[in-house]
């Protein structure tokens, strides 16, 4: 078989890993990665490798309720508990709100970094942010109006690539520090402001409660079944190892650079004109492309949650191209200019808002134990024990980083 058809195998095996992926990695991620990395060093690394495990066992513990009884999260929820429906409601405002904190981060951040890019061009090239706002809400609107999950799992892998593929070389190229990262992997809580918020918000990026409620609604979208099951846990290892390898290289070339020279990272593009005297400009137009194309793949994820969830909650069948899904998809868009009325930084906004997730976790953590765990529902699909004690581990480590995540707000 030749390579270039075992490729595509590969990738149409795997696509709601990719999917998810691509919402994963975004700007936040890199944001919140980076600042760590910058700050603390490696020294917190414990909680990118612990977020990535326990995002690995919801991945599959999510994937595997849905292949066994057919239904989505929320619609499992309304249907096995008492008041499944406050805890969907719940979960669904949260979500979207979290969602839209996000997405005002993660726009404000990509318009900040094309900018800064122009200007390396030339001094020129002095283009408002709003202009560059309003160009990609109006491609991503073109795209969600007239797109298909299959449509937008495509793109999402074309940006994934990118997006690996530029922090390799930007990693390669910067050339940090090895040594300095390898000291700094030994597990602790630094004592500095500003700690727990960032552990948090590591949680909330990588173990994000978006992505195991969207995790039911994707498999159910690439059409599995309970035959898929050895396929789904192959596509939850794939999407857990690759947030934890990207988010890795991009918290340790913060650490082997930025955390050695003593600086500490407050925006984005700070961190563009950080790492330019390190590493050149062709370093730093290769990370411009990377993160804006983490941004763009986080964008679509992040416009399908709202109506994704309506359906879900409502029953109503998933059609992108129905007015529901134009009119709220419409609305997310707007949102993306936010930060040109409101005066925050953007990655404040962005680390604000995934140590806001952190906080949503236990309310999705819980459920999935009580559900895998009924015999009426998954049959004679019950969980091992292993798998009882990898989800009791995570309602734990969920109910920890909640706590950080209001220790840090606070």
């Amino acid at each position: 078989m030749r390579l270039k058809v075992k490729i595509k195998i590969f990738f149409a095996a795997v696509g709601p890993g990719l999917f998810l992926i691509g919402y994963n990695i975004g700007t936040g991620s890199i944001t919140t990665m980076a600042k760590a990395g910058a700050e603390f060093g490696m020294s917190l690394f414990w909680a990118l490798l612990l977020s990535a495990l326990f995002t690995y066992v919801l991945l599959v513990a999510y994937g595997q309720i849905t292949l066994v009884t057919g239904k989505t999260a929320l619609s499992n929820f309304k249907s096995e508990f008492k008041y499944g429906n406050i805890l969907s409601i719940y979960i669904l405002i949260a979500l979207i709100m979290g969602e839209i904190l996000a997405l005002m981060g993660i726009m404000g951040i990509v318009s900040e970094l094309v900018q800064e890019g122009f200007s390396l061009i030339s001094v020129d090239y002095n283009i408002s942010t709003v202009w560059i706002t309003a160009f990609f809400a109006i491609i991503i609107f073109l795209l969600l109006w007239n797109g298909q999950y299959l449509a937008f799992e495509k793109i999402l892998t074309i940006f994934v690539i990118i997006m690996a593929l530029c922090f390799i070389a930007v990693f390669i190229m910067l050339k940090p520090d090895l040594l300095s990262i390898a000291s700094g992997l030994v597990p602790q809580i630094p004592q500095k402001p500003g700690a727990l918020q960032i552990i948090a918000a590591m949680a909330g990026t990588t173990c994000s409660a978006a992505v195991f409620i969207m995790r039911s609604t994707v498999v159910t979208e690439k059409g599995w079944t309970i035959g898929d099951l050895k396929k789904e846990k192959k596509d939850s290892l794939v999407s857990a190892s690759m947030m934890l390898f990207l988010s890795g290289i991009i918290m340790a070339v913060a650490a082997g650079t930025l955390h050695i020279m003593g600086l500490n990272l407050e925006s984005t593009t700070e961190m563009i004109r950080l790492f330019e005297p390190i590493g050149g400009k062709a370093a730093v137009f290769i990370l411009i492309l990377g993160i804006t194309g983490a941004g763009l793949s986080t964008i679509f994820p992040i416009l399908l949650i709202a109506p994704w969830l309506v359906s879900d909650y409502t029953g109503r069948p998933r059609d992108i191209k129905s007015p529901m899904y134009r009119i709220l998809g419409g609305i997310g868009i707007l949102f993306a200019f936010g930060l040109e009325f409101i005066e925050q930084r953007p990655p404040a906004m962005v680390v604000f808002s995934q140590a806001f997730q952190a906080f949503i976790l236990p309310a999705v953590a819980i459920p999935v134990f009580v559900l895998i765990n009924r015999t009426n529902i998954m049959k004679e699909h019950n969980p091992s024990k292993l798998m009882n004690f990898a989800i009791i581990a995570v309602i734990i480590f969920s109910i920890l980083t909640a706590y950080f995540a209001v220790e840090g707000i606070l």
